[in-house]
């Protein structure tokens, strides 16, 4: 793998071969050593995007970059549907729209103390998690779902889950337009009518948190995040339902890229022109499992805050407050140096830096609010969107800390520890449906995202804002 350095953590893997534009890449000395023990798969991957038709430069990847289905995590591509521009599955993933919410609230860490044991039964017991959990207190019909795949968030708020400014705080006002529920297979409403409003397993968490530090005053007043405050993040996303669109797709993609002449050095990367009929149906199937997800997010905000009020935290549903919601696998038309583009983000995420129309006005002086969540024993970082993101990398920034360890080796090091005890002598309570999703999810799993941030930060990609301590996490 040749690359040359271009700054202190800016990189460049040069066109070469069927590469169809250079490659660019994040990394610290660190991340960089992690790259080189992987025998830079990862960059191999990055490499492979760029072969794609309609590709504009560059492909890249961010500093959490980790191997991945045909893009590499932390992967993101543009796309020029007037060029030839492609669509792949594989470059949005298989849960789709995955992504974080954080809700702020005006309790410090003092008021959880007494109840913090009754508030972690009390979450756990009120938002589902573990593989295939689904809810039984909440019933929808095939024709709620659809409801669901063509407006998001906002159906849920109109049936009594949320506040009514919600959604001005989420990406894309928590709908992407577009969605068609009629490109979704029966198989896939099979698989999302039970787990809306559920976590899910793997990665997949809801942290309470309090704010450790304020990086940028100015930012953080904006974001209306103090020190001490208690905070809620959750990272899901489209469940089975976006699964089963992706894996609908990559199947009918594999045999449509030879019809329109594309050739693949991958075929994880199968792919279709934007414009063409798979396109446009892998678009509108997409957008209806984004919006599932924007859904199942707001449903857990809702029962989010009953948990709090069923210990007494919380008097109104209103108090906890959504500061943001975001998400790190989807693909977007959006405008950049004056064209339309088809920005394909895998395990990426949204930064649009100051001014830009697309950021809630509130925060539109100091940018779009950066989620980057961490491992459970560490802590979470809230990130501004810069001039820099949208120079660069097409507005687009890390989404976490990346993992460095495979789940069989996490657990394979797990093995004779008890990582629930551990974690609970550093003063965080753990909830999971079982031991091995704790042992897969250890700390150690990850890169440390301090790491991570502190490349984006100083890449000028993103700019630090605030960090968030564990407190209470239950996983899947």
């Amino acid at each position: 793998m040749k690359f040359e350095r271009l700054s202190k953590y800016k990189y460049r893997i040069p066109r070469s071969g069927r590469m169809r534009v250079d490659a660019d890449f994040y990394a610290s000395d660190e991340i960089l050593a992690a790259l080189e023990a992987e025998s830079y798969a990862s960059l191999q991957q990055l490499a492979n995007v760029a072969t794609l038709p309609g590709i504009v430069e560059p492909a890249l990847t961010m500093p959490d970059i980790h191997w991945g289905y045909g893009f590499p995590i932390g992967g993101v591509a543009a796309f020029d549907p007037a060029q030839g521009g492609v669509v792949s599955p594989g470059g949005v993933g298989f849960d789709i729209n995955c992504g974080v919410r954080l809700l702020t609230s005006e309790l410090v860490q003092s008021d959880l103390e007494p109840v913090r044991a009754r508030l972690a039964d009390a979450l756990y017991r009120e938002i589902p998690s573990g593989v295939g959990a689904g809810r039984k207190d909440v019933r929808f019909t095939r024709s709620d779902l659809e409801k669901v795949l063509q407006d998001g968030a906002s159906r849920l708020v109109e049936s009594g889950y949320g506040e009514a400014e919600d959604p001005d705080n989420i990406e894309s006002r928590g709908r992407l337009a577009g969605a068609d529920p009629e490109a979704v297979s029966s198989r896939a409403y099979e698989r999302g009518l039970s787990q809306l409003g559920t976590l899910g397993s793997g990665n997949h968490f809801l942290e309470v948190q309090y704010v450790d530090s304020i990086y940028d005053q100015e930012a953080a007043t904006a974001y209306g995040l103090r020190e001490g405050q208690i905070t809620v993040l959750i990272h899901s996303g489209s469940r089975g339902l976006g699964h089963q669109v992706c894996q609908d797709y990559v199947e009918r993609f594999l045999s449509a890229a030879p019809r329109y002449g594309i050739e693949l050095v991958d075929r994880q990367l199968a792919a279709a022109p934007i414009q063409s009929s798979e396109g446009r149906a892998y678009l509108g199937a997409m957008a209806a499992a984004a919006n599932y997800a924007f859904a199942n997010r707001q449903l857990m905000t809702h029962f989010t805050r009953e948990a709090f009020a069923s210990v007494g935290l919380i008097s109104r549903r209103g108090e906890m407050r959504v500061l943001y919601d975001l998400a790190h696998n989807n693909a977007k038309l959006e405008e950049h140096g004056g064209r339309g583009l088809l920005v394909h983000r895998k395990g990426a995420t949204r930064a649009f830096g100051p001014g830009n129309p697309d950021v809630p006005e509130q925060y539109r002086a100091a940018g779009q609010p950066v989620l980057v969540p961490g491992d459970m024993g560490r802590y979470s970082f809230v990130l501004a969107g810069t001039e820099g993101s949208m120079r660069e990398t097409f507005g687009s920034s890390a989404h976490g800390a990346g993992r460095r360890l495979s789940r069989n080796q996490a657990k394979k090091l797990a093995r004779e520890r008890n990582l629930v005890k551990e974690l609970e002598s550093q003063g965080i309570l753990i909830r999971a449906a079982g031991r091995a999703t704790v042992d897969e999810e250890m700390p150690e799993a990850y890169k440390d995202v301090a790491d991570v941030v502190e490349v984006t930060h100083g890449a000028g990609i993103g700019r630090k804002v605030a960090r968030l301590r564990p407190l209470i996490v239950v996983k899947g």
